[in-house]
């Protein structure tokens, strides 16, 4: 009787032990499985579009600096401006960043999660949503930028009322410290 507990509990062992082993799917994804998924994804391309299309919201934005403190600001200042912008944007190390992100998804995509991404971008509408993702971010920022802008103005000023509260606070306690004279 011993004997037949004893094999039973050795094939189940061994059979928890065989069904616990991850699958293919399962194990982190390969420097090579990611590499694979940025090519199908065009990433390299993908990387100018993006920057090009970025590049006028940009633009805008510095034209509408341009128009809050023009008579503090030379002439040539929208121009100068956008070709250091644009410069910028074109030196940028994009192959770099672009492989400094490999560890990153193998951080958090299995193999399985990498082979899925390529076989949908591989498709008619996973290459369509890249085809159209550099228009779509660019219209995006277009609509959000005002938005933005408004909200950042916002916390600028709080921020400003913020800082001249506390100084004046500082102030403050610091006239009520100070010794009064003697007359």
């Amino acid at each position: 009787m011993k004997r037949i507990w004893m094999i039973v509990s050795l094939c189940l062992f061994f059979g928890w032990n065989a069904g616990a082993q991850d699958s293919p799917a399962d194990a982190p994804a390969s420097k090579d499985d990611v590499e694979k998924y940025l090519q199908v994804m065009h990433s390299q391309e993908m990387m100018g579009k993006m920057v090009d299309a970025m590049a006028k919201p940009m633009h805008q934005m510095i034209h509408q600096e341009y128009l809050k403190d023009k008579d503090k600001l030379p002439a040539d200042f929208e121009a100068r401006m956008n070709k250091m912008m644009d410069e910028s944007m074109k030196t940028s190390p994009w192959d770099e960043m672009i492989q400094s992100m490999v560890p990153v998804y193998q951080k958090h995509f299995t193999k399985g999660d990498i082979d899925a991404l390529v076989t949908f971008y591989s498709t008619p509408t996973g290459q369509k949503l890249l085809q159209e993702m550099p228009a779509v971010t660019a219209e995006a920022m277009q609509s959000i930028m005002p938005l933005l802008q408004k909200h950042v103005e916002a916390m600028n000023d709080r921020m400003q009322q913020e800082i001249a509260a506390m100084k004046k606070e500082t102030d403050d306690k610091a006239k009520k410290k100070a010794p009064i004279p003697n007359n």
